[in-house]
């Protein structure tokens, strides 16, 4: 064989239904081409092959023994092509591979925590990288690879990645149960602007956030006595001090030891999304794994409802 850039797919397959049919018109039938065509790509067979391939007799066409040599290597070749082209069965008791995550602690808690409970009887050998959520290196961080999945919000998510709402999360006033305003069903604006209150600012710096953003547009204030730059800390803090505190509802509802109210204020609350880039979006393993985070966060949401 002269070149193998010469040699296409087409050529192999016309190779290969020659050596079955032994002749050029029933081949030409079987692969949908004209007879004209079967002809000029056994011409360009030869060519490559260095060989005449098939000789004429009266009873059709028969193979050269270079042409018989090639016709178990040949079927393999096809075969294998042939298994590339379909997408490999995914297994999830039996696959092993990482999958990187990457989450704010709120997302940990919230989504990947109930994520795992389900998945890890289903998919033992899937292997869970978490990373910190940092919003300008997240496209980067896909297309190398070191990322395979995000948690986020939409404002944060860039439209050229692929999304999917995972759901919409409420704001709940969280206190200990013995606190001494846990009696109340309803804590009024007043009471709420008076109690000490925590706030988890990722900044640390800040004693503002978007419950404060709501009192100023109804002309009250509230006092952050403490911040604090986790969420995984505050249910700790909330159980052993007077400090309360409006947090994820979600947060909140797997916490032991405390009571929740509603805020007497409105607090808007946000959309939580999974992001993911175009590079793992066909990839079985990596579909099984996004519905089940699908389904996990929509059963979820129906135990919230």
């Amino acid at each position: 064989m002269k070149d193998i850039r010469a040699l296409d797919l087409n050529l192999l397959r016309t190779l290969d239904a020659l050596l079955d049919e032994r002749s050029v018109t029933r081949a030409a039938e079987r692969l949908g081409f004209t007879q004209p065509a079967v002809s000029g790509m056994l011409t360009r067979l030869r060519e490559s092959f260095n060989d005449p391939l098939f000789v004429r007799t009266r009873r059709g066409i028969v193979p050269t023994l270079r042409a018989t040599e090639l016709a178990g290597p040949l079927k393999q070749i096809l075969v294998d092509v042939g298994a590339l082209l379909q997408p490999a069965a995914f297994d999830p008791t039996t696959a092993k591979f990482t999958l990187s995550i990457a989450a704010t602690d709120y997302a940990l808690q919230a989504v990947v925590v109930p994520f795992l409970a389900k998945m890890r009887p289903l998919a033992p050998g899937i292997r869970i990288a978490i990373r910190p959520v940092e919003d300008d290196r997240v496209q980067m961080q896909f297309e190398s690879g070191d990322l395979d999945l995000a948690l986020m919000t939409p404002e944060t998510a860039l439209p050229e990645l692929h999304a999917r709402r995972l759901f919409d999360e409420t704001y709940v006033c969280a206190l200990r149960s013995n606190h001494p305003d846990a009696r109340k069903q309803q804590l009024s604006i007043d009471r709420f602007c008076a109690l000490d209150h925590v706030l988890v600012s990722y900044s640390g710096e800040r004693f503002w956030g978007v419950t404060d953003d709501a009192l100023s547009k109804i002309g009250r204030r509230r006092h952050v006595a403490l911040t604090v730059t986790s969420f995984l800390v505050l249910a700790e803090i909330l159980r052993t001090t007077d400090l309360v505190a409006a947090v994820p509802r979600r947060l909140a509802q797997s916490a032991k030891g405390l009571v929740l109210r509603e805020p007497p204020v409105e607090i808007p609350g946000f959309t939580k999304l999974a992001v993911w880039h175009e590079r793992t979006h066909r990839d079985p393993g990596h579909r099984w794994v996004r519905m089940l985070l699908f389904e996990t966060c929509g059963n979820l949401e129906t135990a919230k409802t």
